[in-house]
């Protein structure tokens, strides 16, 4: 990754105009929410446009909307969707997501959402707005989603393993119901770092499961690597 911008298999994301840059978070729920049956997708949040571009190259059918409050991280998303493979089936809108009522509903909503709730203000406004939930909480993010998911529609998060209680009960709150989490290890052995929540609207049994991103010697698991293997150049 340079400065300027990280190369993928398929595409290329510029971040230089962005606050938060391309990272491990965005390509973990860009490789792994359920994207098979959605053919409206909502990307919330979409900062470079990472995780939208990951979700047209998974879903060759599906159409793509990825909303942006912060006007130049907007338009590097704009750029970057539009010399994509999928430029026809990405549109990026820059706006409040809790200002924003489309036509349509949405098959799958996701969201790399803004985590640092109780942490100290850094001094960057773009990036403090990048990181800081102040203007789209949990309760917000899942109450606005609600409103326009399909019947069968899911929304699909990755949040820090301290606040993973705090979104599950947001959730609950609109309705929404786990159906699938995977805790995330950023070594064999380490405690969670991460964790990727899908819910949606039938309250059911959920899978669990755990994933380590490297093993004991500091390699990449096989786990990770066949999960992000259609994107990282690294990975075969």
């Amino acid at each position: 990754m340079s400065h300027t911008s990280f190369t993928f298999k398929q595409f290329t994301v510029h971040h230089d105009k962005c606050a938060m840059k391309v990272g491990t978070d965005g390509v973990l729920l860009g490789a792994w929410a359920p994207v098979d049956d959605a053919v409206r997708i909502l990307d919330v949040g979409t900062g470079t446009g990472l995780i939208a571009l990951q979700m047209a190259q998974r879903n060759t059918h599906a159409f793509v909307t990825a909303i942006e409050i912060d006007s130049d991280a907007a338009m590097q998303a704009m750029e970057n969707t539009q010399v994509s493979p999928w430029a026809e089936r990405i549109g990026v809108v820059c706006a409040d997501f809790k200002d924003f009522h489309p036509d349509g509903m949405y098959d799958l909503i996701v969201s790399n959402p803004p985590f640092f709730v109780d942490a100290l203000r850094c001094s960057d406004r773009a990036r403090n707005r990048a990181r800081h939930a102040g203007e789209l909480n949990y309760d917000s993010l899942f109450q606005h989603s609600a409103e326009l998911l399909t019947e069968n529609g899911r929304i699909s998060v990755i949040v820090p393993y301290e606040v993973e209680k705090l979104v599950e009960d947001a959730a609950w709150v609109h309705s929404l119901y786990l159906e699938h989490r995977t805790r995330v290890c950023t070594k064999e052995g380490k405690p969670p770092r991460r964790v990727l929540m899908t819910f949606g609207r039938k309250l059911q049994m959920f899978r669990e499961d755990v994933l380590c991103i490297s093993s004991s010697d500091g390699s990449y698991t096989e786990a990770y690597q066949n999960l992000t293997g259609e994107f990282y150049l690294n990975f075969s």
